[in-house]
């Protein structure tokens, strides 16, 4: 089994279940409703919605005042441990990240499993103690905007990874959930080499081994140091494929279009290509 390039950034069932009420500990619940949570979720954690929290009404990432209350009424410190779960946990990495907090990890389980073993479940709300919290300035080096995507178009030395659907990519829908956007276009940004991330996970929702991620990132060159942009739909396939390869395989200057296609196929000066590629 290939050993993972930064294994501390992934925490197991056990580790966690023992470190529950450690005081330091923050845990967060990233998903796209508040459903899964309000049914049931770890104790003490929080959740954080991605289109009512992270995103504003044109789908881009929320001003920095936002993000900043957020996170202090979610009882994060600058010394907390904070891990993510649930729906899309790799976007709450990645925002930290985004914003220099060192001590961010991904339970490397999935909230069904976590529940189907009999470990600690609550559907309690939790309300940690708010704090305050600065954001450093923007890591530059992980996020990609509009700008830089279309600068990346047909460039060599700079790749971009589509890593949503087949229906996704060539235009057939323009959400997962397969409808269309009447102020939008379907398709993909030219010359995207289109990747989905179908099979990372196991049947308990942890993260195959790095060789078999070596296997399905084949198409990607894990050991060059030219530039990479990933995007999905919102951001959260995205953010994951950029886990993944930064993370867990070690590749070098991955950056996250976090805007992804909910912002892109619906700006009217930016070209959209349909069909598939031939790269």
């Amino acid at each position: 089994m290939t050993v993972f390039a930064h294994a501390k950034a992934l925490v197991d069932a056990e580790w966690l279940a023992r470190h529950l009420e450690d005081p330091n500990l923050r845990l967060v619940e990233l998903d796209v409703s508040a459903k899964a949570y309000d049914d049931g979720h770890l104790p003490g954690a929080v959740l954080w919605n991605v289109y009512r929290d992270l995103k504003d009404c044109d789908y881009r990432l929320v001003d920095r005042a936002t993000l900043e209350r957020l996170i202090a009424r979610s009882g994060i410190r600058r010394d907390s441990t904070v891990i993510f779960y649930g729906y899309a946990p790799a976007l709450g990495f990645w925002l930290m990240k985004l914003y220099g907090h060192s001590d961010v990890r991904v339970l490397d389980c999935s909230r069904d499993a976590w529940q189907a073993e009999g470990r600690p479940w609550s559907t309690a709300t939790s309300e940690p103690r708010v704090g305050g919290y600065d954001l450093d300035d923007e890591d530059l080096h992980i996020r990609a905007n509009c700008e830089a995507v279309q600068d990346a178009i047909g460039r060599p030395g700079t790749l971009i990874l589509d890593v949503r659907s087949g229906a996704e990519y060539e235009g057939e829908r323009f959400w997962p959930s397969g409808g269309l956007q009447p102020d939008g276009r379907a398709g993909h940004v030219p010359s995207a080499v289109h990747k989905p991330i179908d099979g990372l996970y196991d049947r308990r929702g942890a993260f195959r081994d790095a060789a078999d991620l070596r296997s399905l990132f084949s198409s990607v060159d894990l050991d060059r140091a030219d530039d990479l942009i990933t995007y999905c739909t919102i951001g959260g396939r995205a953010a994951t494929a950029w886990f993944v390869l930064t993370y867990l395989l070690g590749r070098e200057h991955v950056r996250v279009y976090d805007g992804s296609w909910a912002e892109w196929g619906r700006l009217t000066d930016v070209p959209v290509a349909t069909g598939r590629e031939r790269i």
